[in-house]
């Protein structure tokens, strides 16, 4: 147990690390200066957003752990529902809220690899 949690410790340092590092080169390929919803009119909409998703996903972790373990499937689909919402949601108010910018497209492009990377988690641990 003890060797799979440490696996799984590294696996999301590199993860991290990995994407901190294709952010910078996806904002510099793509010309794009990072700016925050929060900085413009959309602050409000943008925080009730958040605190909407965070709230649903929340108040959804009782089915979670009840389906969780009979399904592990389930879990793997759970946290890419809420990748798609939170990700999702934040492409679009960058796509509203920051004009002449190019920024919802990295945020859409972290949406797929987060999905992609999910959807195979089974083969990276």
């Amino acid at each position: 147990m003890g060797t799979l949690l440490f696996n799984i410790l590294l696996i999301l340092v590199a993860l991290y690390g990995l994407s901190f590092l294709l952010e910078k080169v996806i904002y510099k390929l793509l010309g794009v200066e990072k700016k925050e919803v929060s900085e413009t009119s959309g602050k409000k909409i943008d925080q009730w957003g958040r605190r909407i998703i965070m709230i649903l996903f929340l108040s959804t972790i009782p089915i979670y752990t009840f389906y969780a373990l009979k399904d592990t499937t389930f879990i793997k689909w759970y946290w890419i529902l809420y990748l798609t919402a939170l990700l999702g949601f934040q492409s679009v108010m960058e796509w509203k809220y920051l004009k002449n910018s190019k920024q919802y497209l990295v945020t859409l492009i972290f949406l797929v690899l987060g999905i992609v990377f999910l959807y195979n988690v089974e083969y990276f641990i």
